[in-house]
């Protein structure tokens, strides 16, 4: 017990920590300073001094993604997040906006275009850049997936913060060399930017393969909906469908958003036995996608109090997704 106080005692003030580490970044030597900063924080946290390994670890964060440092940035910022939550913070804006600013340091750069595919330069710098957007994306998206869970344990939503979904669905949207729009979809729903979303889809819509767009519009209106969510579904439907027409593209028509306009319609009232004709009549159209009949029976759940056959379907769902990607 008496080390233990003399150890508290002998650290000195994190800002002088802050600054002399700064010094290290600031003469180039990132890896020894990551280093530094690890084990300043550990050892403040181990003295329960959470607020100054805190500190450490976030200005640690934005200076080496700054300095373009995409790696060890994004493990400092990881490390911020999870020691939110060991150190039990509670989810309030003043904490929110340090993860919005170690957030707006990640950098965004565009795949090159218009690249010659045949000159072996080219394709060495489609490679390279490919590559280092996947590096930032993965660690992007583990830093906010740590603050999303700490958030959702700590006093915001049940499945977290809604800005930090916002914030991770426009950076997996933006900057992945491929885009899983699924995954990005699962975010935006517990966001609360159905307009961004829904110009996320109308661009999704122009580089996707032939017959995937109205997949991507239904998995989206069927994802809210699993959630209860009925005014996001209707107007994210609306938005997408202004959106087409502002950029004279045709809104995808087919049996499904067929379909997906009259759940629409029914869920306003109290209908199941039509809820169940529709999804009857519409099998084939729904037999697609695999997870439309999971996201269906999440809504008539949800709806009509119509329950599961197996109630542990469907759970673990939300922590399967932010598992990564």
């Amino acid at each position: 017990m008496f080390r233990e106080r003399v150890r508290r005692v002998i650290q000195p003030p994190a800002q002088e920590n802050i600054d002399k580490l700064e010094k290290v970044v600031k003469e180039g030597n990132y890896y020894g300073a990551q280093q530094m900063y690890k084990s300043t924080s550990a050892r403040y946290a181990s003295a329960e001094r959470y607020s100054d390994a805190l500190n450490v670890l976030q200005s640690g964060a934005c200076l080496q993604l700054d300095k373009a440092q995409i790696t060890c940035g994004a493990e400092l910022s990881l490390l911020f997040a999870e020691t939110l939550a060991k150190s039990k913070v509670p989810y309030d804006e003043d904490t929110l906006d340090r993860v919005r600013k170690i957030f707006r340091k990640f950098p965004r750069h565009s795949v090159p275009q218009h690249l010659e595919l045949a000159d072996d330069d080219d394709l060495q710098k489609l490679s390279e850049a490919i590559a280092a957007a996947k590096t930032r994306v993965e660690g992007c998206s583990s830093f906010l997936k740590a603050a999303i869970k700490w958030s959702a344990e700590f006093g915001a939503h049940r499945y977290g913060s809604p800005e930090l979904h916002d914030m991770l669905a426009d950076y997996m949207y933006s900057e992945s060399p491929e885009v899983d729009i699924g995954k990005v979809s699962f975010h935006f729903v517990r966001g609360k930017n159905p307009k961004k979303f829904a110009s996320a889809l109308v661009n999704f819509m122009g580089k996707c393969y032939p017959g995937e767009d109205d997949l991507a519009i239904v998995r989206a209106v069927l994802m809210y909906l699993s959630l209860g969510n009925l005014r996001d579904a209707n107007k994210l439907m609306d938005e997408v469908k202004m959106e087409v027409e502002l950029k004279n593209l045709h809104f995808p028509s087919s049996e499904l958003t067929q379909y997906v306009n009259y759940l629409l319609l029914t869920l306003q009232r109290d209908a199941l036995p039509l809820f169940n004709m529709l999804r009857q009549t519409y099998k084939s159209s729904i037999d697609r996608e695999s997870m439309f009949n999971e996201l269906l029976d999440d809504i008539a759940e949800k709806f009509y109090g119509v329950r599961r056959r197996n109630p542990l379907e469907g759970i673990g769902d939300f922590f399967k997704m932010m598992g990564g990607d």
